[in-house]
């Protein structure tokens, strides 16, 4: 595991200690970022991610609601909202995309990732390259056929009564793989999920379950195994109130070792936002 300790050291400090590190980030100036909306009111807004284009789809009733409630092998989103746009931001480089939330958002995620989906998927076999034919189906058909996210996967996930361990049964495997089921993940993503204190303890424990499908971290193990590797929680925070951060530093610390990413890593506009990004695992 050294390697990948060295790494987290090369892109920020651990935090050692939860009050000061919220001390020293509410410090700063932070600009009013009103929850993070590019535009409430708006059906759809523009996005661009590494020169990428994306429309995205939204509802400004939902946003408003008072309602309750590749390179690497398998990503899990939790809290993903109706945009999906980390999911397709990433899914081109990795081989399975799980995207989870409650049951109401996923009409607008599976509508903007229809809408916004690549032509053809980098990782598609070669034999799908088809020249269409004259007597086909007519060319619409043809461009929504070729228009498709098949490594990105929805599936509803209950912090406080869903099991964790079941979520890769919604993947649709067809590759014959034979080794050991391998039921973790090898990332962790969550954007700005934590904005009240009674989120924090389902939040944090789905977290620690999902790492736990995984090996738990220790020094004398090798990275060579895929099954053997840690999974790694990559956490976004928008910085709103300065004691719900808090809490969720701790209790996150209680069961994660935990990295901030350094202002110069992050880079651009960035590292003046009001926002903290954190990489963790047990």
């Amino acid at each position: 595991m050294e390697e990948l300790t060295t790494f987290l050291t090369s892109i920020g400090e651990e935090v050692e200690d939860a009050e000061e590190e919220c001390f020293l980030l509410f410090a700063q100036d932070i600009p009013s970022a009103n929850l993070g909306f590019v535009d409430s009111r708006a059906t759809s807004v523009d996005v661009t991610i590494h020169g990428q284009d994306y429309t995205i789809n939204q509802s400004p009733t939902l946003l408003s609601s008072s309602r309750a409630g590749g390179t690497t092998g398998a990503v899990l989103e939790l809290g993903c909202g109706i945009s999906g746009l980390i999911a397709l931001a990433l899914s081109p480089k990795i081989t399975h995309y799980i995207a989870t939330d409650q049951e109401y958002v996923h009409r607008l995620l599976r509508s903007n990732l229809e809408s916004n989906a690549p032509s053809q998927h980098p990782k598609s076999k070669a034999g799908s390259h088809r020249k269409p034919s004259k007597h086909g189906p007519n060319n619409n058909n043809n461009k929504t056929a070729q228009k498709s996210t098949p490594n990105i996967t929805f599936t509803t996930l209950d912090w406080e009564t869903d099991d964790p361990a079941l979520l890769k049964d919604s993947i649709a495997t067809n590759d014959g793989n034979t080794r050991r089921e391998d039921r973790g993940f090898d990332v962790l993503i969550s954007c700005d999920c934590i904005y009240n204190e009674a989120l924090i303890a389902p939040f944090v424990r789905t977290c620690a379950d999902v790492c736990r499908l995984r090996a738990v971290y220790g020094p004398e193990k090798e990275l060579g195994d895929e099954e053997m590797r840690p999974t790694v929680c990559v956490i976004a925070q928008q910085q709103r109130s300065p004691e719900v951060f808090e809490a969720w530093l701790r209790e996150t610390m209680r069961v994660f070792r935990v990295w901030r990413v350094g202002d110069e890593v992050l880079g651009g506009s960035w590292r003046l936002g009001p926002g903290t990004w954190c990489m963790c695992w047990c």
